[in-house]
């Protein structure tokens, strides 16, 4: 390998929008990707399992599309976005029962009697676990579906392991917009040109603070050195310790990955094998009331774009479990979740038919879904995202953004920052 001014480790969203950055200012960059593709998180696939259609595997929207810098990319190449707020019908269930319009009324108020409290506690007594806010809310009936919420399904995490300042500081407003086809399949198509992508390569090895800050880089395929070093490795890699470096990273980083631990977002496909549509519009979502602090919230988006399946998220500590149990279990507590709203239609809708399991648990190169900060540890993104020997190497990924945390921008956006800062050590 030659050597490039600025190698960088990953080829998801951070390491392509570096790339992007380095291109973009007239000099080199190689990225080294472990895997066999590029778009990390951002996959879309095309599995039998669900007829052969596009499917998002992890990431899904353009979220907060006002602000999203993704979004004018797509624009600009003429691609089709769907508006997911607007194509998409709600249904709320209290028990196995619609809600009424007086209690979904309440529903949407809720939410801001939630954001006060987090505040109140926040500034009365810094960060505390998220569990704290519906303690604080003993007589909402909705607290405890919101922290469901913003605990397992968005944040992949459950509420008592989560830092509430974290989830103020990412919280996301504006419309979500779904690129036709998959999020996957717009990083191939449009994030790649004029790229320097080497894909099966895992870096074993970064050893950094040489002469001029010069950083090589280790590899089965030989080693390469560069004027700087960004990593975009996810935090669960980083604290495997799969990829070493030398010398060791300083302590403010290191604590600052362990402070930032992944969760588990999983995906639960079934395809219906009868026309039954459980009386639910095409391209509906389905929730339900959660009654207690701490159980679980499965919420289905049902019959996607008009298509023959439903598909769940289940996150945090059961998603965990589920992955360690196994598909058949992941399809079971499905399936059981359905049956508290729709009963027993549902084993006949479903009998006999296929099923998708994704496995973000599983992958070497990700092992989960996203991270989270631990409560106290809200400003670990930003220590993460600091320079290290003088801006030579740098960390960037959805980990180091604070407003579009675990998000598919802000990846794209720390590793166009991380690249600026690498180009001025570099010079």
């Amino acid at each position: 390998m030659t050597e490039t001014d600025v190698v960088i480790i990953g080829a998801g969203l951070a390491g392509l929008g570096a790339a992007a950055a380095v291109r973009d200012a007239g000099k080199r960059a190689v990225v080294l990707e472990a895997s066999n593709r590029v778009g990390g998180r951002a996959w879309t696939a095309h599995p039998a399992a669900l007829g052969g259609v596009w499917f998002d595997m992890g990431a899904i929207w353009f979220h907060d599309a006002e602000h999203n810098p993704l979004v004018p990319i797509a624009r600009a190449a003429g691609d089709k976005l769907l508006r997911s707020d607007e194509i998409r019908q709600e249904r709320t269930f209290v028990g196995d029962r619609l809600a009424t319009e007086a209690e979904l009324t309440d529903y949407d108020n809720a939410w801001s009697r939630y954001e006060a409290a987090t505040d109140a506690i926040l500034a009365a007594r810094g960060d505390v676990p998220l569990t704290e806010i519906a303690r604080r809310l003993p007589d909402d009936p909705w607290a405890a579906t919101i922290e469901a919420w913003e605990g397992p399904v968005i944040c992949a995490v459950d509420a008592d392991k989560f830092s509430a300042l974290d989830w103020r500081r990412n919280g996301l407003n504006g419309s979500n917009l779904l690129p036709d086809g998959g999020v996957g399949a717009f990083v191939q198509r449009r994030l790649v040109q004029d790229l320097d992508i080497r894909l099966n390569t895992p870096v074993l090895r970064v050893r950094w603070g040489g002469p001029n800050g010069h950083v090589t880089l280790e590899t089965a395929s030989g080693t390469i050195t560069a004027g700087a070093c960004i990593v975009t490795v996810s935090t669960g890699v980083l604290a495997a310790g799969t990829l070493a470096f030398d010398p060791v990273l300083p302590a403010r980083v290191a604590e600052a990955i362990h402070a930032l631990p992944m969760g588990l977002a999983m995906k639960v496909a079934l395809r219906a094998t009868s026309p039954d549509r459980l009386d639910l519009p095409g391209h509906c979502s389905v929730a339900r009331m959660i009654a207690r602090s701490g159980d679980p919230l499965m919420p289905f988006q049902c019959w996607p774009l008009g298509r023959d399946y439903v598909q769940g998220w289940i996150g945090g500590s059961v998603a965990w479990d589920l992955a360690r149990q196994g598909e058949a279990a992941a399809v079971d507590f499905a399936l059981s979740y359905l049956r508290q709203v729709f009963g027993g239609r549902v084993d006949r809708l479903f009998a006999g038919g296929t099923s998708l399991v994704t496995h973000w648990d599983a992958d070497p190169w990700v092992r989960g879904a996203y991270c989270y900060a631990v409560p106290g540890s809200a400003q670990a993104r930003d220590r993460l995202a600091q320079p290290v020997s003088d801006g030579h190497l740098m960390f960037a990924g959805e980990a180091c953004h604070v407003g579009f945390a675990g998000t598919l921008a802000g990846a794209w956006i720390s590793g166009q920052t991380a690249a600026r800062t690498a180009l001025a050590a570099v010079g």
